[in-house]
């Protein structure tokens, strides 16, 4: 094993005394091929360009002598010392972190970042990454090569955001670049880069709601939004008050039991992007953002379009609507890691499936319907099953001569009117 490993994190700025004296005394140095030849490597030292780091990683267990391991900011936020860090290298490191490029990045904006998302777009993640940038207004995105500023904003192709493109953050090359996303694939961008997207349509939540993360917690978590608290709220959360729920439609609200159940199969989480086909007024779908999943919601209705717009403003959740119904309106939207179809029938439910979400969920109107769906989940090489959910409130006995309480009713409750029962059909891909 190498006698000291000092993982070093360089943001162009002059090194500081620790690391300059760790790099002086190396005798094997790690790195980018800009960063070994900007900084001063001792002559006599090993260079090790820094490609594959679990490859690296196994040279510098071998290696005897001082070793030196040059990243980008701070190697502790999305870098190297994660995988240098791992049981089997048996490493011990010095960590000596410069401010991250996320940090520079914001601070190049002049904006301030402890509500920002982060993520990484290494590894195959781009469209993961993509989602995160359509399910929240301000999100940092670390770039790859074929993972960069273009093909990210090819990804997000049709939703409005803008994007300030960081490069070379740090070195005399450094450039940031301000445009909307429908510009960004008409430049070449230089690695390293990171990006900024800033945008969205929901505004925060409405009635005056502030979130509790604000000022003590980094990132916005999960289910923060919006001025209730919980899942499954009851539908006159979705409706208004008074003579605004018909206004808002309260009929076409999923009940909230049912809405629970579907969340539950759905299994929606941030990176994933979920479609919810005939969404009616959004009450499920601006539930499954506020997992922080992304949302596409599909409605033929326009009325019904705008009160879900509505419903995603009032709970600060991005929700991107289509209006349309049919199969052929799901050809032109990005792809799904899970699908609800609330309303359409058979033929969207086999347009959906062709598109192979992991998660499938479907609302039937009848039981034949309902055949038809679960045939169709199951031909289409899914595990099927299915429900018929129906719930029937307790309602308490109001005077002592009401109705005589139904068996097994306690002495002040009864069962009240049940609603009609909701057929639900569910599939998974099979692994």
């Amino acid at each position: 094993m190498a006698d000291r490993i000092t993982v070093i994190g360089w943001d162009g700025t002059p090194l500081t005394e620790a690391a300059g004296a760790a790099l002086a005394a190396a005798t094997l140095v790690a790195g980018a091929p800009y960063q070994l030849s900007a900084l001063p490597v001792p002559a006599a030292a090993e260079r090790l360009v820094l490609g594959n780091v679990q490859l690296a990683a196994r040279r510098i267990a071998e290696h005897r002598g001082a070793v030196v391991v040059v990243a980008e900011g701070d190697p502790g936020f999305f870098g190297v010392v994660r995988t240098l860090r791992r049981p089997e290298y048996g490493l011990e490191l010095e960590v000596l972190p410069a401010v991250s490029s996320v940090a520079a990045a914001f601070a190049r904006a002049g904006m301030p970042w402890e509500d920002a998302q982060v993520v990484s777009a290494h590894g195959g993640r781009l469209r993961r990454a993509a989602n995160i940038c359509r399910a929240h207004q301000k999100v940092a995105v670390l770039t790859a090569p074929g993972a960069g500023p273009s093909e990210l904003a090819l990804m997000l192709r049709g939703v409005h955001r803008t994007f300030v493109v960081c490069e070379a953050l740090g070195t005399d090359d450094e450039d940031v670049t301000v445009l909307t996303s429908d510009r960004v694939a008409d430049h070449d961008w230089r690695d390293p880069n990171v990006v900024l997207v800033i945008g969205g349509n929901s505004g925060g939540p409405q009635n005056g709601a502030v979130s509790e993360a604000a000022g003590w917690l980094a990132g916005r978590p999960v289910g923060y939004p919006g001025p209730e608290r919980g899942w499954a709220l009851p539908a006159e959360a979705y409706a208004g008050a008074g003579s605004a729920a018909d206004a808002l439609g309260a009929s076409d609200t999923l009940p909230a039991h049912v809405r629970a159940f579907v969340l539950a199969r759905l299994g929606a989480r941030p990176g994933d992007l979920v479609w919810s086909v005939g969404a009616g007024n959004g009450a499920l779908a601006v539930e499954a953002a506020r997992f922080g999943a992304a949302v596409v919601a599909v409605e033929a209705d326009r009325s019904a379009c705008a009160r879900l717009a509505v419903n995603a403003r009032r709970y600060g959740v991005e929700v991107e609507t289509v209006h349309g119904g049919g199969p052929e309106v799901l050809g032109g939207l990005p792809e799904p890691d899970a699908v609800v179809v609330e309303a359409g029938g058979p033929a969207v439910v086999r347009a959906a499936l062709a598109r192979r979400p992991d998660r499938f969920v479907a609302v039937a109107r009848t039981f034949a319907e309902a055949e038809d769906v679960r045939r169709a989940i199951a031909e289409a090489g899914y595990r099927a099953d299915g429900a018929l959910l129906q719930s029937t409130p307790l309602e308490p006995l109001e005077t002592a001569t009401a109705e005589p309480a139904g068996a097994g009713a306690s002495a002040g409750l009864r069962l009240g009117a049940g609603a009609a029962g909701v057929l639900l059909l569910w599939g998974e891909q099979i692994v």
